[in-house]
């Protein structure tokens, strides 16, 4: 259960409420909103079980580094660890910690509403601060033992799953009254593009099959962030009692309860809005009026968690959403937190990271490695730059799936009598999907948003001077 609990805890942070809004001007249709929802769905249930076997087969601290490096050596794995601590793990969780400091911002105005200085045109307030301490807190709160961390991860998961389902059902039941799944689900194949370019629409295009397909395999980035973290149960495979039957089982039950969540929001969405809408502007009133007229493809500030919850609880859903984000990107951060340092840790074993990472406190816990990935955190909260590291990041973890699947093929090759506790659901057909899946993906993406890409390709691409020179003369002595 505690491993499941991290699975859904990770992977519910703050996009279920947010990116929603894109991914509708993006498509202009219900239908094909819930299909890439679906289709994200499936495609994290197929890595997920296809993860299992690995899981199952290394069941120590570090778990995606461990199953890159038995399949295709130091080199790669390290750049996979590089990229983890650089912007994966760290630029999420730097992320995340800021978000919840906006949100408290609800409560405190002064957090957000006052820049406390500038530097570089990067203006720093209220919440950045929060963020920074919110990780301060956590990463002291699990160096002092796993069992703080489950805890916290138990009663913030137990509570967003609650207040998410809440809001699923209560939506739906009024959705089915509202009106509005009749006229969402009119047409609802009918696909377009809606530009915007100011704040104005500029343009509406209606989406033929191959464009509807280019735009699906760009949009699901959204979705598939949304959707990620699930793999950070793995990180922490030596912490986890029979790791060889809970880790495979926590993957699937994990990623297999997100996924419905995640479906039936939207579909209460869709009860409770308008798909279609036209921007209201910043300084439109928040009335039940704007509420409809901007839809959901014009939510304010892409906040269509917020603006479903208005439609059940009126002006007290700011209240209600900023407490429910909270409680999601608290719970969240826990998890990335708790997870990633064991990650660090199997990296400096191995002699690929910080000499001092390669140590346990007195509690149990990987002390140095936590604390310098949150120091690492805490400086990107104050850097500005985390939501473009996070477009690097998103690519970069499809990428490094894509070499760890990849790697499930090689083993079952080079290691066909290793001790497997599990082997992967449908194999070869479910990890073979996920391939295609995934490099169809990333593929779409180098072509049509290339600069986001590129900048994830030469972030992975630095690690190979860095491998060279601090790590791989080591390698060579031992």
């Amino acid at each position: 259960m505690d491993a499941t609990f991290l699975v859904a805890g990770s992977m519910i942070g703050s996009g279920i409420f947010l990116v929603t809004s894109d991914m509708a001007r993006d498509l202009g249709s219900s239908g094909w909103l819930l299909v890439t929802w679906l289709l994200t769905g499936v495609i994290t249930l197929f890595g997920a079980l296809s993860y299992g076997e690995l899981a199952a087969m290394f069941p120590k601290a570090g778990g995606q580094f461990v199953y890159i490096k038995e399949a295709w050596g130091k080199l790669p794995s390290f750049l996979y660890g590089w990229t983890v601590f650089t912007v994966i793990q760290t630029g999420v969780i730097a992320a995340v910690g800021v978000a919840f400091g906006k949100f408290l911002g609800v409560f405190f105005p002064i957090l957000v509403e006052k820049t406390l200085f500038s530097y570089a045109s990067v203006n720093i307030n209220g919440a950045n601060i929060v963020g920074a301490v919110i990780i301060l807190l956590l990463t002291l709160l699990n160096t002092r033992g796993i069992q703080y961390g489950k805890i916290v991860q138990a009663i913030f998961t137990s509570s967003k799953l609650i207040a998410l389902s809440v809001l699923i059902v209560a939506g739906i039941a009024v959705g089915i009254s509202s009106g509005y799944f009749g006229e969402n689900f009119t047409d609802m194949w009918d696909a377009s593009k809606t530009t915007v370019v100011d704040g104005k629409v500029t343009g509406i295009v209606d989406l033929l099959p191959i464009a509807l397909a280019i735009a699906i395999s760009t949009t699901i980035i959204n979705s598939l962030f949304s959707s990620d973290a699930w793999n950070n149960v793995t990180f922490i495979a030596g912490d986890i009692r029979n790791p060889e039957r809970n880790l495979p089982r926590s993957l699937f039950l994990g990623t297999f309860i997100v996924t419905i969540l995640y479906i039936l929001a939207n579909v209460a969405y869709l009860g409770l809005l308008p798909l279609e809408g036209v921007p209201q502007g910043a300084d439109v009133a928040y009335t039940r009026e704007s509420v409809e007229a901007a839809g959901i493809q014009f939510a304010s500030s892409g906040r269509v968690g917020t603006s479903a919850a208005y439609m059940l609880f009126g002006n007290i859903a700011n209240l209600l959403m900023a407490v429910l984000i909270m409680i999601s990107t608290f719970g969240c951060n826990n998890g990335l937190i708790m997870a990633g340092s064991r990650l660090f840790y199997a990296m400096s074993k191995e002699g690929l990271f910080f000499k001092k990472a390669n140590s346990l406190n007195r509690f149990g816990v990987p002390a140095w490695a936590m604390w310098i990935q949150g120091i690492w955190a805490i400086l990107l909260c104050f850097s500005g730059s985390y939501n473009i590291l996070i477009k690097f990041a998103t690519f970069g973890s499809m990428v490094f799936y894509i070499v760890t699947i990849a790697g499930l093929f090689k083993l079952r090759r080079t290691m066909p009598n290793a001790h497997r506790p599990y082997k992967a659901f449908g194999y070869p057909l479910v990890p073979f999907l996920y391939l295609v899946f995934a490099v169809l993906i990333c593929v779409s993406l180098t072509l049509f948003t290339f600069w986001d890409t590129a900048g994830s390709i030469v972030l992975v691409l630095v690690g190979i001077p860095v491998y060279y020179i601090f790590f791989h003369k080591k390698q060579q002595e031992v």
